[in-house]
């Protein structure tokens, strides 16, 4: 392994991945600028072959969770020992995803139920899910997409079915940890 460069900012880590098409990022969460996340879902959309490992303070699960959505391969605590380090790393350069021994198997195990009943929405159904969260009424979501207020209850219905959450916190709460919405 090379280092081949090394960034104080997200904007500055995303130029040096655009000039030198690294393997692997190590990334932070808090940064000037640009915060990880933010770095972290440009890599995935402009660079999809770099591979990233999350190496931050935050060892709270709903971080390696956003992590992990937001296309991270690994997430390990900056307090993780150096062999941890190196055995995330050759894990993700074989092309695995990892996770610290720190962070419990019931948020690994949450990342993946969750993102699998995402996956059972529709485009339709996801946008009014999004639009749901973002707190519009039915009758402003059917005048937005030019459908009946009768057609918006219906794919909410199935919404609420296929994901099991019948309310509209819980709809929010799924809509912000998936990455539909994000808090301002």
């Amino acid at each position: 392994m090379t280092v081949i460069s090394e960034a104080g900012r997200g904007d500055e880590a995303l130029a040096l991945i655009e000039e030198s098409k690294p393997d692997l990022v190590l990334l932070d969460i808090t940064m000037p600028g640009m915060s990880g996340f933010e770095v972290l879902q440009e890599i995935s959309k402009r660079f999809p072959d770099v591979r990233v490992v999350i190496l931050t303070m935050h060892e709270a699960r709903e971080y390696a969770i956003q992590a992990l959505r937001a296309g991270a391969a690994g997430y390990l605590p900056k307090s993780a020992a150096s062999t941890e380090l190196e055995e995330a790393i050759n894990a993700v350069v074989r092309g695995k995803t990892y996770v610290s021994r720190e962070t419990p198997q019931e948020t690994q195990n949450r990342v993946w139920v969750e993102q699998r009943l995402l996956d059972t929405l529709t485009g339709r159904q996801r946008q009014i899910l999004s639009l749901i969260a973002e707190g519009h009424s039915t009758k402003d979501i059917a005048r937005s997409l030019n459908i009946s207020v009768k057609t918006v209850e219906s794919h909410r219905a199935q919404v609420t079915e296929k994901l099991g959450i019948h309310d509209i916190a819980g709809l929010v709460r799924f809509a912000i940890r998936m990455g539909i919405v994000k808090v301002e």
